[in-house]
């Protein structure tokens, strides 16, 4: 359990990195993800907006999407990192990951940098998914 600890440390780290990255001029609201996958690999991502806010994307959908695009379609973590803390993926990120993992942990830190997690299940319960359509 301590190396998890670790590993989960590590990731949310990557994605605490990737908050410089993001395009947020609308909301200012900066957030870096991290995927770590059943490989070993890790994808980060930020999230970019658009003035034509339909088209913005959010950071762990970036990192999902880059690992998929790299051939890493199992997702075994995702580490979401904002500076105010408490910061979960958002429905459609959810819906996301349900689709490359039913038991993925969530990491994130909440507002006094403590590490949190969760299962992706607590978070969508009884998603909608490629299981559902056996």
């Amino acid at each position: 359990m301590a190396e998890k600890k670790e590993i989960y440390k590590e990731l949310l780290s990557f994605a605490k990195q990737s908050v410089e990255n993001s395009y947020s001029p609308y909301s200012k609201f900066q957030v870096g993800a991290a995927v770590l996958c059943q490989d070993g690999k890790v994808y980060c991502g930020t999230n970019i907006e658009n003035a034509s806010y339909g088209l913005s994307i959010c950071a762990e959908r970036v990192a999902i999407f880059t690992a998929v695009s790299n051939g890493s379609k199992n997702i075994k973590a995702v580490a979401v990192y904002s500076k105010c803390g408490n910061v979960t993926p958002c429905g459609a990120c959810r819906q996301v990951i349900s689709e490359f993992s039913q038991k993925a942990d969530i990491i994130y830190n909440d507002k006094n940098n403590k590490i949190k997690v969760e299962k992706i299940m607590s978070l969508l319960p009884k998603s909608f998914n490629k299981q559902s359509l056996k």
